[in-house]
């Protein structure tokens, strides 16, 4: 964090931190709960006096972007969930139609993302995607599906910030947020399907090589083609869970009646 903050050039009023300061939340360079500098730290950054900073701060405060936490410390608020209040997303965690449309919303505009992050990625953008791809790569040879699946996660934020649309970017955050909470907890199940693993991280690396090479409708293709893929395997999972389900039933109800059979015998 120790780069994101320049000293302000002309009037050092705290008009002018706050400007900064929302800006890099709205531009998605600060996120939910990143800690803030300490004050005599931040004053020396902004070049100002603590009383102009304390000032900023409240009022950032008071619009509900920043929170003093007990303890000591100020945080990024959580604007973000403010998109998906508790009682919506407990709505959609119980209602099974809510899964279908989040994807459908989601490789529309994801394609979206990818079309413009191929378009508009800089060398730090690609430099970004370049660890993260290395690090999805070290997952998946781990064998670990909680951590192949934040990774995932973080792989789809890095390229909806590569796209540099303000709005693109809270709503793919705000979907984003839906599986961190665990809304849709059967997700990991895609993981466990024959073959899922291996297909995708190769629809992921056609993401990444498409937005690095600055081909837009391959970007495209690539990203709808790959929440397509969820959605069936999604699908999929849910029906083989039913299914392991229905058969341990089966079971257990075949068992009782031969245990049954034999004490009566």
């Amino acid at each position: 964090m120790s780069d994101i903050f320049s000293r302000i050039e002309h009037s050092r009023t705290a008009d002018e931190v706050i400007g900064q300061i929302e800006t890099l939340i709205l531009e998605g360079v600060l996120r939910t709960g990143d800690r803030l500098p300490g004050e005599r730290d931040l004053a020396q950054r902004f070049e100002v006096s603590r009383p102009i900073l304390r000032d900023a701060l409240k009022t950032l405060e008071l619009r509900g972007l920043l929170v003093t936490r007990h303890g000591g410390g100020t945080y990024v608020a959580d604007v973000i969930g403010q998109v998906f209040s508790k009682p919506v997303m407990d709505l959609i965690s119980t209602h099974r139609k809510a899964a279908g449309d989040y994807l459908e919303y989601r490789r529309e505009i994801e394609g979206i993302a990818a079309e413009y992050a191929a378009r508009r990625a800089t060398p730090d953008d690609i430099a970004l995607l370049d660890a993260i791809m290395a690090r999805m790569d070290e997952a998946y040879d781990s064998g670990d599906f909680e951590d192949e699946a934040e990774i995932d996660v973080e792989f789809h934020h890095a390229v909806g910030e590569c796209a540099h649309n303000i709005i693109l970017l809270h709503t793919l955050r705000s979907c984003y947020r839906l599986l961190s909470e665990g809304v849709f907890r059967h997700r990991l199940l895609v993981f466990t399907l024959p073959g899922a693993r291996e297909e995708l991280l190769a629809q992921h690396r056609a993401i990444y090589m498409a937005v690095k090479a600055g081909d837009p409708a391959a970007a495209r293709k690539a990203a709808m083609d790959h929440i397509a893929y969820v959605e069936r395997s999604m699908a999929e999972a849910e029906r083989t869970g039913d299914w392991q389900r229905v058969s341990r039933l089966r079971l257990r109800q075949r068992a009782g009646e031969h245990e049954l059979q034999r004490k009566r015998s």
